[in-house]
């Protein structure tokens, strides 16, 4: 990164991506200050306790309230957009709730950057806003869609996304309820064995959305290559690793999940550039003259394929294994190691 001195903030800061942001730039000189705006004061004191750093500085308040945020957000040079609520079954509970962070929240969030003139907004999304059907993807799938249409209005600020998979041992994810299982000795409870998932770690999601933040253009989208794995082979990675022999119990789908996500629908595919370890998809930026666009579709559509779990790199067993095994989580419980996990 180029910029030096400079002044970020992070929409739910407290968050796993928000910690390793800080764990990536808060001994820099890339900024001056890095601000944390979130509505856990908890979280935010065991942050401000733990790391007892001049350069964070903590604000509380909802992206819900246009007011708190835009207090937040003056004097600041770039957003990181990471508020968001993302846990599948209580977003299928509560869609409106769902509704009111994911997208009228990120709506706040441009509107009081653009009217402060940072330069620029990466807004983070999920596998799961790609070809939705559920409360949670469909909500980050219209949080995308509001903010690919303010980025054609908002002169002095750029807005982009990325997109990406289940990030491993974040907060919510399975791996700390496996091990949790396991280490309590009770039977590690799958959905489905067959169901895969995209695996990446903390930093490749902090490194896609640092390739966003120095090459996006107002509007595009990120999307980062990523090898994928079976919940069954995550879980038997996991008992080889624990040298565990507890059984494991099959417990069906829950509300909203899919047997495979998707990361690039195929029509996004037809338009995406390979960027090496990312694909860019530019926003769509035709205008409202719909009568030719009749007369504009595009064949390549009808045979390409999307970009999801089922068609990636499959690791399997060893190939889980050897990223599990990089976790701090997994380093620090499995193995004894003194390694500093931020809160969160």
């Amino acid at each position: 990164m180029k910029i030096q001195n400079k002044t970020l903030l992070i929409t739910g800061g407290t968050g796993s991506f928000g910690n390793a942001v800080l764990n990536r730039f808060l001994h820099t000189d890339h900024f001056k200050e890095i601000r944390i705006f979130s509505r856990d004061e908890k979280k935010q004191d065991d942050m401000r306790n733990q790391l007892k750093n001049e350069k964070l500085k903590f604000y509380i308040g909802d992206v819900r309230d246009y007011t708190s945020i835009e207090k937040a957000i003056r004097g600041v040079d770039y957003v990181f957009h990471a508020a968001a609520l993302k846990q599948v079954p209580s977003c299928e509970f509560f869609p409106l709730e769902a509704a009111k962070t994911n997208v009228f929240g990120t709506q706040n969030v441009i509107d009081a950057a653009s009217a402060n003139k940072v330069k620029k907004v990466i807004c983070l999304s999920t596998d799961k806003a790609a070809y939705p059907i559920n409360a949670m993807g469909i909500s980050k799938a219209l949080m995308e869609k509001v903010a690919i249409a303010a980025s054609r209005n908002t002169m002095d600020t750029t807005v982009c996304l990325t997109r990406y998979g289940n990030v491993m041992g974040s907060r919510g994810s399975v791996i700390p309820l496996f091990l949790k299982q396991i280490q309590e000795g009770k039977p590690i409870t799958i959905t489905d064995p067959n169901m895969t998932r995209f695996l990446m770690s903390l930093e490749e999601a902090v490194e896609l959305v640092l390739f966003a933040f120095e090459h996006g253009n107002p509007g595009d989208l990120f999307v980062n290559k990523a090898p994928a794995g079976t919940i069954g082979d995550l879980a038997q990675a996991l008992k080889e690793i624990c040298n565990a022999k507890n059984e494991v119990k099959i417990i069906g789908t829950r509300h909203g999940e899919k047997l495979y996500e998707t990361l690039c629908t195929r029509e996004e595919m037809v338009k995406a550039e390979d960027m090496g370890e990312f694909y860019r998809v530019p926003a769509d930026n035709r205008d409202l003259n719909y009568a030719r666009y009749f007369s504009e579709g595009i064949e390549d559509v009808s045979v390409i394929e999307d970009y999801h779990s089922h068609n990636t790199e499959r690791l399997g067993v060893e190939g889980t294994k050897a990223l599990l095994v990089k976790l701090p989580l997994i380093r620090k419980e499995v193995f004894g190691e003194d390694v500093a996990q931020l809160p969160g």
